[in-house]
């Protein structure tokens, strides 16, 4: 994998474990801002609202460097990090993987809960489609009428994608494109100048 992309999964996936009669409902969703966390969260703490806890961890970005982990109440480094511990494992980002626990009356001690937590989490990950994603740039060009066909031939040759555009006296173009292309496309551009 170079350094322009990145391993996430495609869409919501879930997974299950149970022991010592204490169930263990995990959720993984594709996310890609702290928002969408709170919200997704929130939604889990509404829908199982009897359940004795709901812990979760997520990675955000490309480069990895935005994450957190949640006990939600378990013994610390019980619940968030072995959930943390998966999304790592898989070289994953832009992942949210959220662990429902309904307690069944025994208590399964700190490597118990560890192994659960880790279980779930990983059994929610089995259950999804993992895809690779570039990391895009986006370039906005203007450029005047006359040189459409220019700017087109070089869109036709490297094939970013058309985010948006606008065709008057002065056009507007918005691409994204493969961060290690971005350069390149901004180059040929301007040499149209």
């Amino acid at each position: 994998m170079t350094n322009d992309e990145f391993k996430t999964i495609k869409e919501t996936s879930e997974g299950y474990y149970t022991e010592k009669r204490s169930k263990f409902l995990a959720f993984a969703h594709h996310v890609e801002t702290t928002d969408e966390v709170k919200d997704i969260v929130a939604g889990y703490r509404k829908k199982y609202y009897d359940a004795r806890h709901v812990c979760y961890a997520y990675m955000l970005g490309p480069q990895r460097l935005e994450f957190r982990a949640n006990d939600d109440g378990e013994p610390s480094s019980t619940a968030g990090k072995p959930i943390l511990g998966q999304i790592n494992s898989n070289e994953l980002t832009d992942v949210l993987i959220v662990v429902v626990r309904y307690y069944g009356g025994v208590n399964l001690g700190t490597s118990g809960l560890i192994v659960a937590y880790r279980e779930a989490a990983a059994d929610a990950l089995a259950h999804a489609t993992i895809e690779t994603r570039q990391v895009e740039e986006e370039i906005v060009y203007q450029f005047s009428y006359p040189q459409m066909n220019d700017v087109m031939r070089i869109v036709k040759e490297m094939q970013p994608r058309i985010v948006s555009q606008t065709f008057d006296n002065t056009c507007d173009i918005r691409l994204r494109i493969r961060q290690s292309e971005a350069e390149a496309l901004r180059q040929k551009l301007q040499k149209l100048l």
